[in-house]
């Protein structure tokens, strides 16, 4: 685990965390304490990249493509 706060880190680097997270949980050698900060450490992580996601995913709606199908630019996301 890092010390970097989850809401700083990028996508890549809360997946990353996440995956050593849940591999420590699988071996089951933490002891009960230590399992039960790593799953809260490891819920924050999968919620920062459900949000990563989410954003990226609202950025690739807002493309407007032409006739052609080529970006033209974005479009304001309506978040609201």
């Amino acid at each position: 685990m890092t010390d970097t706060p989850v809401d700083q880190m990028s996508f890549e680097q809360a997946m990353a965390e996440l995956e050593q997270v849940v591999g420590q949980l699988e071996r089951g050698d933490a002891p009960l304490d230590q399992s039960v900060t790593l799953y809260e450490r490891g819920v924050a992580l999968k919620k920062r990249c459900a949000d990563e996601l989410k954003r990226a995913e609202e950025k690739v709606h807002a493309i407007t493509l032409d006739a052609d199908g080529q970006p033209t630019g974005t479009e304001p996301l309506d978040v609201g």
